[in-house]
Formats: C-alpha cells, sequence, structure tokens
C-alpha cells in the first residue's frame, strides 16, 4: 500500500492524524516540529515518540520532497530548478544571490491560465494549482541542499498566479512562518500578482505579515490590456483602490513591478504616466529590462534605456531601484523551462 506523504500538513492535519492513531492531538505538534523545524524525517529519530507510534507511523506514512529532474547554474550564481510532479507536469525554481543574502522564487501553479504576453508560463496555458506540499517542497528540497541558510528571501514570483491559488498559497506561508515550521518571519515573504483585486482585499484583511508587490509593467489601461488580459476585468483604477486598501490596512510600503519592453513602455509619457498613477501610495519601484522569451515579439531595451528611465523617473517618485537581469544564459525567465517539457 502506497504511503501517505505528509509534505504540507499544517500544525491542525497532523493533530487530526494522531487522534486518528488513537494518541493524544500535542503530539501532532511534536511530529510537524520534527518534520519542518529539525528536518528530520525518519520516525526512528523522533524520539519523544513512543516506540509504538514510531511504528505505525513508518508503515503507513513518509515525509518525502521534490526531486529535481534538471538543473541550470548561470555565470551569475542564479540556480534553476525544474521539478517533475508525481502527474508529470513542471515546475521551476529559482534560487537568486545577491550580496550574501540568496532569494529563492517560488511556483504557486504548473502553467498559468492569465496568458501574459509576455511571460513563457502563460505560454503554456493553465495546468493546475500546486499543492501546499509541492510549494513548501521547494523551499525544503533547497535547506536540504544547502542548509538552513539557504535563503534569506521568498517570493512568489515564479511560475503562475499565487492570489488564484490563494488557500494553498496562505497554508504554506503559515508552515514557513511557525515557530515550530521552517521559522522565516513573514516580513521576508513577499506575494507578486499581476493584480487580481478581490484577493488583494482578502490579503489586506489576513493576519499574514507578507509584503505585496505587484506586476503593473503600463500605467495606462489602453497599454495594459495589450500584455496583461485580466487587466480588461480589473482596471488600474480598481487596482489603485486595492492597493491603497493593502497600504492602509498593513501599514506597509508596497513594491511595484515594471519590466520594460523596448518601445513600449519606456517614453517620457510612459514616465509621467506612472508617477501620476502612483501619486500618494507609499511605494518603491522595481525597475527590469524585459528577460527575452523566443516565441514571443517582444524586445529587451538596452541598459542604458533602463538606467535612463530610471534616472527621469526618481525624482517623480519615491523610490526606484533597477533590477540587473538575471540568469540570462540559463533561461531563468519563469517558465522557461517548464514550457519545454511534456507532461
Amino acid at each position: 500500500m502506497k504511503k501517505i506523504n505528509l509534505l504540507g500538513f499544517a500544525i491542525a492535519d497532523m493533530e487530526n492524524l494522531m487522534q486518528e492513531l488513537g494518541e493524544k492531538r500535542f503530539k501532532g505538534r511534536q511530529l510537524f516540529k520534527w518534520l519542518y523545524y529539525f528536518n528530520e524525517y525518519n520516525f526512528d529519530r523522533m524520539t519523544d515518540l513512543s516506540l509504538p507510534l514510531r511504528q505505525k507511523l513508518t508503515k503507513k506514512y513518509e515525509f518525502s520532497g521534490l526531486n529535481e529532474e534538471i538543473v541550470r547554474k548561470s555565470v551569475d550564481g542564479t540556480e534553476k530548478y525544474l521539478f517533475a510532479l508525481d502527474d508529470g507536469n513542471h515546475i521551476e525554481t529559482v534560487l537568486i544571490p545577491d550580496k550574501g543574502k540568496n532569494t529563492v522564487c517560488l511556483s504557486s501553479q504548473a502553467g498559468c491560465a492569465l496568458g501574459c504576453r509576455f511571460c513563457a508560463t502563460g505560454l503554456m496555458g493553465f495546468k493546475r494549482n500546486l499543492t501546499c506540499g509541492e510549494i513548501i517542497g521547494q523551499l525544503i528540497f533547497l535547506r536540504r541542499k544547502y542548509g538552513s541558510e539557504a535563503f534569506q528571501n521568498i517570493v512568489f514570483m515564479g511560475m503562475g498566479e499565487p492570489l488564484l491559488n490563494y488557500d494553498n498559497m496562505v497554508a504554506a506561508i503559515e508552515i514557513i512562518s511557525s515557530e515550530i515550521g521552517l521559522v522565516h518571519s513573514a516580513k521576508k515573504i513577499s506575494v507578486s500578482t499581476v493584480g487580481i483585486v478581490p484577493q488583494i482585499y482578502k490579503l489586506a484583511d489576513s493576519d499574514l505579515k507578507v509584503n505585496l508587490a505587484i506586476s503593473l509593467h503600463a500605467a495606462t489601461d489602453e497599454k495594459r490590456k495589450k500584455i496583461i488580459p485580466i487587466a480588461a476585468k480589473y482596471d488600474l483604477k480598481a487596482l489603485m483602490e486595492a492597493v491603497r486598501y493593502f497600504v492602509e490596512t498593513k501599514g506597509k510600503r508596497i513594491t511595484f513591478e515594471y519590466i520594460i519592453f523596448d518601445g513600449f513602455n519606456d517614453s517620457m509619457d510612459d514616465i509621467k504616466a506612472l508617477a501620476g498613477l502612483i501619486r500618494g501610495i507609499p511605494c518603491k519601484i522595481n525597475l527590469l529590462a524585459y528577460n527575452p522569451v523566443g516565441a514571443l515579439t517582444y524586445n529587451r531595451p538596452s541598459d542604458e534605456k533602463v538606467n535612463e528611465f530610471g534616472r527621469l523617473l526618481y525624482p517623480r517618485v519615491p523610490a526606484v531601484t533597477v533590477r540587473k537581469s538575471r540568469g540570462l544564459d540559463i533561461e531563468a525567465a519563469c517558465g522557461q523551462l517548464a514550457g519545454k517539457q511534456r507532461p
């Protein structure tokens, strides 16, 4: 009989499991701590659990993580992992080193339903939501490989739209930030969304202390609809109202991600529109040159053009950071590697 994988089980799930096994519920917290906090996956070594209980767990359960199918490492140190899931779908995880601190980009879905015109994941279409365990598994893989200091920052900015997998994303964040889980501060977790307005309000009203990043990429509805189809449903007025609500409710500065496409959203008019759009919102703007995807028509601007855009934008907005593209030589943009695989 195939064993049940406990990867992704929350504290309450493990408490219920113990109750089903005829044990006290508090033993579920002990099991949770062994698996996530101590990174111990051999039930026989969980010494505060009785021998009969350990035998029951060994017989019926396991804690099995993700296994990489392809690993690529860039000359700039960026690492990209392709994981094959049990059903044959593929997801990617990217580890980005920066000044002694590593950021991990997590996937939340296999494929994506939103079909943004510049995104390799969008070309795949939507396969399915990732389970809580598959989200957590990306982090556990990296900790098994590199230890507890494998990463310092987490961004839900990989494959998929995290706010369309809201419940599993929240469940994963709760395990990640639990004091007996992965013990990673929610203040160092960012959720990036293309602008799912109802879920932004929901996240604002939640107890989660995560940061929010908006994939903006254009400052007018006319341009944004050309590259982000969901913008036809949630226009900039509605999006900015939700952003302001998040900022006021959470008391947090927000991040706007702005990818620059050569000749599309890089003019002085675009700078003025962007400055006007975010006026009065405590924020920072991350500028990034488009990371080319072979099958798509948008072009990468020169570094000089990106720097000039930032120089002209900065006096008009609170903060601007020009991000250097990472992993160009290993196709590190979301979905570029997974899109080549067949389920």
